[in-house]
């Protein structure tokens, strides 16, 4: 139920919120009121304060050893709070003291936010998590990768464990950015394959670069990201005689005015955190060819998933650039059918209404 006429809106504690938190916090508007730990104590880049959302400047320190008097503070911490929202390992001292504490101090309950798989494995951040979040809410997770640890690292019960994937703006995706609108222009008759690996992906881009040199000359490969170009990676591009064909981007201002000019998308590393890109080259309606893991296996389209390839399966990739290049009406159709998987699955305003709902019924109050 909505909350009475004159009464405050519920008030939510975000420990280390990420840049998502920010969105939310902008989607949801005057409906809820927001406290931040941060950790400079600073607002994040993107919200004012206001009477609705204002900085938690007397928090007690995250970091620290975990003796129970210390714990207590954290848990005395949330108790003016209607739910709390932790983000990441930093933030789990404040999901044990919630599990230490819940019931002695009938706390707000508490929902955890992994964004990321850990660096390096640790069994003893795994079995940390295992008992601080014994009493949580919920644990909300972006993709495949993380719901599996979740339910078996962290070994959390089924019901506990929410998979909501990162909201993408699927409208502005849809429009057909303009040739000439970003720092390149895509001349008529020419065709892009585009990708945007991690800066750790020298020998993906080095495979990417021999498969991508197989393909008739009007295809030229754009390559977005930072700290991509190497020595080596230079090297290998004058070994392929592919100097007027590949093209180092950066980031671009609004990816999607550049996205929608690719006619193919690559990605020749699993995901180590949800693929952003390949769900935003979805959005634009673009074909997309990937390393066969559980997040495009999930992700794509039904049609596409035919064009997984094996990691390092260089011949596998040329192969399938060339059948790509070859038929644009295949190249439309799987196009479109993700464009229709990304409006489904992966809307803005539809992970933002999952939102809604989780932590209205971690509340028991709508708003």
């Amino acid at each position: 139920m909505s909350a009475p006429t004159g009464e405050l809106p519920p008030h939510l504690l975000h420990v280390l919120p990420n840049a998502h938190s920010v969105e939310l916090i902008g989607a949801f508007g005057g409906k809820l009121r927001h406290t931040l730990v941060t950790p400079d104590g600073a607002l994040p880049e993107g919200l004012r304060a206001s009477s609705y959302i204002k900085p938690a400047n007397d928090f007690p320190a995250l970091n620290g050893m975990k003796l129970p008097g210390r714990m207590q503070k954290l848990a005395r911490a949330m108790t003016p709070f209607d739910l709390v929202l932790t983000h990441g390992p930093d933030a789990l001292d404040v999901a044990m003291a919630h599990t230490m504490f819940k019931d002695v101090m009938n706390l707000p309950a508490l929902i955890h936010h992994e964004d990321e798989p850990d660096a390096k494995r640790s069994m003893k951040l795994t079995w940390y998590r295992r008992i601080a979040l014994g009493k949580s809410a919920g644990i909300v997770v972006p993709g495949e990768r993380l719901e599996e640890a979740a339910l078996v690292d962290w070994q959390q019960p089924i019901g506990r464990v929410k998979r909501i994937s990162p909201g993408i703006d699927t409208k502005a995706f849809a429009k057909k950015p303009k040739r000439d609108g970003f720092r390149l222009i895509k001349h008529a008759g020419e065709m892009w394959v585009g990708a945007w690996p991690e800066d750790t992906d020298a020998e993906g881009l080095t495979m990417l670069l021999r498969a991508f040199a197989e393909m008739a000359p009007e295809w030229q490969l754009i390559i977005l990201g930072e700290d991509i170009r190497t020595n080596a990676v230079d090297t290998e591009i004058d070994r392929l005689e592919l100097v007027d064909r590949v093209y180092f981007l950066g980031i671009p201002r609004e990816t999607s005015r550049v996205v929608g000019l690719f006619d193919i998308f690559v990605q020749t590393e699993p995901a180590r955190v949800f693929p952003l890109h390949m769900a935003e080259a979805m959005a634009a309606g673009v074909p997309v060819l990937a390393v066969r893991d559980g997040e495009a296996e999930h992700l794509l389209a039904e049609a596409n998933r035919e064009w997984l390839f094996d990691k390092a399966a260089q011949s596998t990739l040329a192969a399938n650039l060339r059948s790509f290049a070859e038929d644009k009406h295949r190249r439309s159709a799987i196009g479109e059918a993700n464009r229709l998987r990304a409006v489904q699955e992966l809307d803005k305003a539809k992970t933002t209404a999952a939102f809604r709902r989780l932590y209205a019924s971690a509340m028991k109050r709508e708003f």
